[in-house]
């Protein structure tokens, strides 16, 4: 509370100290303002600093609001300096950043290594790639190596990159050993890799001495046993800026967080795993633990500097979030559908293509995609599927809250049921085929308890009429050739009583799949443009 203060004989800067120290100020977007009583080491330090009123040992001091000038404030630990990329950077790209993408950006440039824990779809790596820029701005930086899921290197960390930095040259190590090193010999200031390509070329990338380390979806190296994890470490010196990106650093046990806290603060955690178990975990049998009351606590404290924003909290953020994440069809996969390929390129060339047998050929390529394919005499042939279900199964990891999943096809289902029961992964599922009473008995459940988390779904018999707000994740195992089975089924979630930021996220491995989801983002049925999609797909 201010302290009224008379003019006669006083000084008009009095009240300023009576009241004890404010925060840090931003004047005209300039500059700062703080009482401080280390103003003589600041204007010793900053040329562009000046030293307004004096009460005893405690100065109010106005400071040029710059990069340098930022940097020297926190390093004579200043308290609450605010950074310059919040009022003096310009925001490259198509977006507009968010506030909470602004305050990220602004925690991130601030810290050389941190985490950022906000859940998916909060714009983690937007936000990542304007801090990033920045620092190259100012001469902090000059190569940033991002690690991160195949699934996403493209259609998420290259796209964003495109879209928010596009004046940064940006490429994928992916391919072969060679393609990987000449790309990380190359001038590249961005370079994307996957987790297991680090391993591949963990020499050429030490010597690239990259000077940011990105890390998104960290908890896949949250073992420190891992070769993962290991290949990692070694890319990273003390002088080496370090972000790593994740939703869930601890959503098995709070021993996840061990490997993430040995890299990022190394000196919170003791030498050992098996120290850090016995902070946070107690015994119970022989093979069985339990975590402790007070393991969220340690979890919280080793787990720093990190900055944490849920979906509810970006008040900003559009009610509905979409990501497409790119999942490599298995070796199997692609020879099938190689073949099947090869036989409508075959009838493309011998006959007209009728709708029919374009809706026919393209569905096969659906099926395989999918995992399954149906024969003439309606047998079922599956397929080596384990990228795909490697991919969900991340999802559902990365997701704080329940899951819906939309599976085109009813044996795809039926094998994604045992894929899920093998994992330990409490679900329910309806089909064409499942009784009403066992239909309202799983959406009561899903809906009102705990588990299951996840609701396996065949969007013909699910996508209408149902209620399950209590996920704020959309998955789509594969597409769908309706438009409106879509919408449809994204609304499940996407209703009154949503209290999140739902999430819709596509599984596409296959070109025709790519393209029937932008038929979907069009709102174009499948069959409006079966044969110019055989056509382009042939082609």
């Amino acid at each position: 509370m201010l302290v009224q203060v008379g003019s006669h004989g006083s000084s008009p800067y009095r009240a300023f100290f009576v009241c004890g120290r404010k925060p840090v100020e931003i004047i005209d977007n300039r500059a700062l303002q703080f009482v401080t009583r280390k103003a003589d080491q600041i204007t010793a330090l900053i040329p562009k600093s000046k030293v307004i009123a004096r009460k005893g040992d405690q100065a109010k001091i106005i400071v040029n609001w710059g990069h340098n000038e930022a940097k020297l404030l926190r390093n004579l630990q200043i308290k609450d300096v605010p950074h310059p990329i919040t009022g003096r950077y310009r925001w490259p790209g198509v977006y507009t950043p968010f506030s909470h993408q602004r305050e990220t950006a602004a925690f991130l440039a601030t810290h050389p290594k941190c985490l950022v824990l906000s859940e998916a779809g909060t714009g983690k790596t937007s936000a990542a790639a304007w801090a990033a820029d920045y620092l190259m701005r100012h001469g902090e930086i000059r190569r940033v190596l991002i690690v991160c899921p195949v699934s996403i290197m493209d259609t998420a960390w290259r796209s964003d990159l495109f879209k928010t930095v596009m004046h940064r040259t940006v490429a994928i190590a992916t391919g072969s050993r060679d393609r990987r090193i000449k790309i990380i010999d190359g001038d590249y200031e961005f370079v994307i890799i996957n987790f297991d390509g680090v391993k591949v070329v963990r020499a050429e990338l030490e010597a690239a001495k990259f000077d940011l380390v990105i890390v998104d979806e960290a908890s896949a190296i949250k073992s420190t046993g891992t070769d993962r994890w290991k290949a990692l470490n070694t890319l990273v010196s003390p002088a080496t800026r370090l972000w790593l990106m994740t939703g869930t650093p601890a959503s098995q046990s709070p021993v996840d967080a061990y490997g993430l806290a040995k890299l990022v603060n190394p000196g919170s955690v003791p030498r050992f795993a098996g120290a850090f178990r016995d902070m946070v975990m107690y015994k119970v049998t022989q093979f069985k633990w339990a975590a402790k009351r007070t393991a969220q606590d340690t979890v919280y404290r080793v787990l720093q500097p990190a900055i944490r924003f849920t979906k509810e909290e970006c008040l900003d953020l559009p009610d509905m979030l979409y990501t497409t994440r790119d999942v490599p069809l298995t070796k199997q996969q692609k020879h099938y559908y190689d073949v099947i390929k090869k036989s409508m390129i075959a009838q493309a060339a011998g006959a007209e293509i009728t709708a029919v047998n374009a809706a026919g050929l393209l569905n096969k390529l659906l099926q395989v995609s999918a995992g399954c394919a149906y024969t003439t005499d309606r047998d079922v042939v599956e397929f080596d599927v384990s990228n795909r279900v490697n991919e969900l199964l991340d999802v559902i990891d990365q997701t704080a809250h329940k899951v819906i999943v939309f599976v085109p096809f009813r044996h795809a289902l039926e094998m994604l049921e045992q894929q899920l029961a093998k994992a330990s992964v409490s679900f329910r599922s309806i089909h064409g085929g499942t009784p009403a009473s066992q239909r309202s008995e799983s959406i009561k459940q899903f809906q009102t308890e705990d588990d299951p988390k996840v609701i396996l779904l065949i969007p013909q018999a699910a996508a209408h009429g149902i209620t399950l707000t209590r996920a704020d994740t959309v998955v789509w195992w594969g597409p769908v050739p309706s438009a409106e089975l879509y919408i449809q089924g994204n609304s499940r979630a996407h209703r009154a009583g949503q209290t999140n930021k739902v999430t819709v996220v596509r599984l596409q491995g296959s070109p025709v799949e790519a393209r029937i989801y932008a038929l979907l983002d069009g709102k174009i049925d499948l069959h409006q443009g079966l044969v110019d999609l055989y056509k382009q797909e042939i082609a």
